[in-house]
């Protein structure tokens, strides 16, 4: 198998998303399901402004999606892989 340097890039850019403990705290929290931006921030212990601004960092990089329903936004995981990816490392850090 092999990995053309944007690629490799691409890919090193979408895991750097992964080392900040508050955005995975978020992606924990979405792993349970679709939740507007204010009770996911109560959940995350963050103020509203800074859950926002992490929510269009992941959003940027496709890990979650949001939908609005009338003033509400709800935020859910972008697809299967992210909740798969997180559930993994997680397994993996349990072995130690």
């Amino acid at each position: 198998m092999e990995i053309t340097e944007q690629e490799a890039r691409e890919l090193a850019d979408f895991f750097k998303i992964f080392g900040d403990s508050t955005r995975v705290r978020i992606i924990f929290t979405l792993m349970a399901g679709e939740i507007n931006v204010g009770e996911l921030a109560n959940k995350v212990n963050l103020s509203l402004s800074a859950t926002s601004h992490q929510l269009r960092i992941l959003k940027a990089h496709r890990v979650v999606k949001n939908r609005k329903e009338g003033t509400a936004v709800y935020y859910s995981l972008d697809d299967d892989h992210v909740h798969a990816l997180i559930c993994q490392g997680y397994e993996h850090i349990g072995h130690r």
